[in-house]
């Protein structure tokens, strides 16, 4: 396959994710979330969009690395099957937490989230250390939204 379209494959399928997710979460972040009792750490609202934006961005530019390596390569094909468990729980935590309104459900799904980037990070860097690098941000994030839906959830119960 072409570079460019494995670049274009590689960033277009978490993009869609994102895009994915907010389509079908719109309402509950709009008329559930403000609702809500959230913690003093929660970011505010126009912060979540830039920073999805980003994150997929950079893991799509990473699984990229990765493929560029070929599937027969050591380690690949793993590398992005987690990759792509690891986006399918990303997409269902939306589902969870705004689409039906369930943070306790959604938090249960963003530890295995964040035990899935930690992987997916880990078999990046095996097979190209800069892949594993940009995910480190994302793995971040991911600790800090588990904290901010651990504590929602806490707080709303």
């Amino acid at each position: 396959m072409k570079t460019f379209l494995k670049l274009a494959v590689s960033i277009s399928v978490p993009l869609a994710v994102g895009v994915l997710s907010g389509v079908a979460t719109a309402r509950g972040v709009t008329e559930w979330y403000p609702t809500l009792t959230r913690p003093a750490f929660t970011p505010p609202s126009w912060i979540f969009g830039p920073v999805w934006t980003l994150l997929y961005l950079m893991m799509g530019f990473a699984a990229f690395l990765v493929w560029q390596w070929g599937l027969e390569a050591a380690g690949v094909r793993v590398a992005l099957v987690a990759f792509l468990v690891q986006l399918a729980l990303n997409g269902l935590w939306s589902l969870l937490f705004f689409g039906l309104r369930a943070p306790g459900a959604a938090f249960v799904d963003i530890i295995l989230l964040w035990l899935a980037i930690a992987v997916t990070t880990w078999l990046f860097w095996r097979v190209v250390h800069v892949a594993g690098a940009l995910m480190v941000p994302y793995l971040a994030w991911v600790t800090f939204a588990a904290v901010l839906n651990g504590s929602i959830w806490s707080l709303n119960r």
